[in-house]
Parts: structure tokens; sequence; C-alpha cells
């Protein structure tokens, strides 16, 4: 999705055209909205928008067509100023409207801003860390602890089942999603748990089955706030569905040609989904 761009954090001596500023208050993007059009600002510097930032990154290089673009990101306090014109969205506000690389971008910026947010002084001593000058992390000046970006890996896994009425797919509702709204199951990796592990207690632990035939599918990072989404596929082995209910208020088998609302394009879940559709919705 941003194969043509360079991730560096090593800036440019001097900055001389605009770049791309992914500017965040909370977990919020600055976007100019031009009619119908919602842009990612392009400037010098932040302060041409009387936009005072704090700490600031440098992400890399995105090559255009039209050549090669600086991107930096940072934040701002909660109380400042919006611009005329613009305005703060969330990413997933932005899923419609930013085109994929720049919303894939955006995933990468929030997460270094949080990082860097969150990660001011040493978590052994205490004492005040410095920025590495040649790679993403930040090292103790006296303890010599380095900690780099924090990622939390979760699977995403779709399970499959042959009925006697055709193919069928494991959607479940989640309490925390709007009504009527079904996904595949996931859930995070815990320590010193393989991925396959993890796709088999996962599913066991919310719907009760068991599951077999595990094949890794894809991943996709999901920055909200930090989470590495791994997608499997797997077949249903046994069991009956039996509900982890402090989660999940529903779960069911559902055909390829009568499935309910279902997470948006952009999102693996919606791959996984859209892949059991096309290689059974001619037989249903």
């Amino acid at each position: 999705m941003v194969d043509h761009f360079i991730s560096t954090v090593t800036p440019p001596s001097v900055l001389q055209e605009a770049a791309f500023w992914f500017i965040f208050q909370g977990f919020r993007l600055l976007v100019q909205i031009d009619g119908a059009e919602t842009i990612v600002p392009r400037l010098e510097d932040p302060s041409g928008l009387d936009i005072d930032v704090r700490r600031r990154q440098y992400l890399g290089i995105l090559n255009l067509p039209s050549g090669p673009v600086h991107c930096f990101s940072t934040e701002v306090s909660k109380t400042q100023t919006i611009p005329k014109g613009f305005a703060f969205l969330s990413l997933r506000r932005l899923f419609s409207r930013l085109d994929d690389t720049m919303l894939a971008l955006a995933g990468r910026a929030v997460q270094i801003v949080e990082w860097d947010r969150t990660h001011q002084f040493c978590g052994r001593c205490g004492i005040p860390v410095q920025d590495m000058p040649f790679e993403r992390a930040k090292k103790c000046p006296q303890c010599g602890l380095t900690s780099y970006p924090r990622l939390a890996p979760a699977i995403i896994v779709s399970v499959e089942r042959t009925t006697a009425s055709g193919r069928k797919l494991l959607l479940a509702h989640n309490l925390r999603h709007p009504a009527g709204f079904y996904s595949v199951l996931a859930g995070f990796v815990e320590p010193g748990e393989t991925l396959e592990e993890c796709v088999r207690r996962e599913i066991r632990e919310e719907v009760g089955i068991e599951v077999k035939n595990i094949c890794y599918f894809g991943s996709q990072p999901w920055p909200f706030p930090n989470s590495l989404m791994i997608a499997f596929t797997s077949e249903y082995a046994s069991g009956e569905i039996t509900l982890e209910e402090d989660e999940l208020d529903d779960a069911s088998w559902f055909a390829a040609d009568a499935l309910p609302p279902v997470p948006p394009p952009i999102s693996i879940a919606r791959q996984l989904i859209d892949h059991f559709v096309q290689k059974n919705s001619n037989r249903c």
C-alpha cells in the first residue's frame, strides 16, 4: 500500500519545499476540507497555520510521480484552535475520505506520535530518554535501556464450515460494535504463544468451537492504537457455538449471499470475508 514510501529517522538538513504534515490532536488528524476533497496539509512548517506543535518526528520520503516529498508527524494540545477550512477527524472517519497511501501513512504516523508521547522517560530508572540518531528508538543515557515503538500482535481469523445447505462463514457481533454489525473473530497474542495457538485459543474462548487447517492469509497494521493484525483462514473441526458473553452477544454461520453488515473494504477483516464470498458465491 505504501511501497513507494521510504521510512527513515534522518531528516533533511534543509527542507527546500513543502512537506506532508500529519498533525494529531490526540488520535484525530488535522485535514484540510476543500469541497468534497479531504487533504493532508502540505506545508513548509505548521507555524504557517498558527499551530503550536509539541514534539515532531520525521517519518521519511513519499515518492510521488511529481517527485519525492518529505513527511513529518507531530501533535498539538487539546486546546489548539482549528484553522479555518481544516478539521480534526478520527482515522476511522477518514476511511473513505483519504486515499489508501495517505491513510496508511496516517496510521503509521499516529503510532509514532503516541509512542513518542508515552516514552519520554526510561521505564527502568525514570531518567529522560534521548532519541537514537539512526533508528526509531530511544535510549536512556543513565542505564542504557533502549526502547522501540511498541506493537501489539493480534490474530484475526475466518472459520468456514460445510453444511447441508452449502459453505458457511462464522461471523459474530461484538458488544463494542454497532447493532447489526458482524465480523470475523480476532484477539491479541499472549506471551509465549504461537500465532496458531492464539487462533485456536481465541476461537475456543469466544465461541466454544475447535478449528483445523489454519492457514496464513495476510497482515495489516491497525493503528487503534498500535496493533498488527495477522490474518488466517481456518476450517470448523468440532463443537457447538457457546458465546463468551462478556464480548459477544451473537454468532452464527452465514452463506455468501446472506451476509449481515460487515466491516469496510479497507480492513483485513473485510478482505477475509470477501475471500470467502469470492470462493463460494457461485455455489450458493
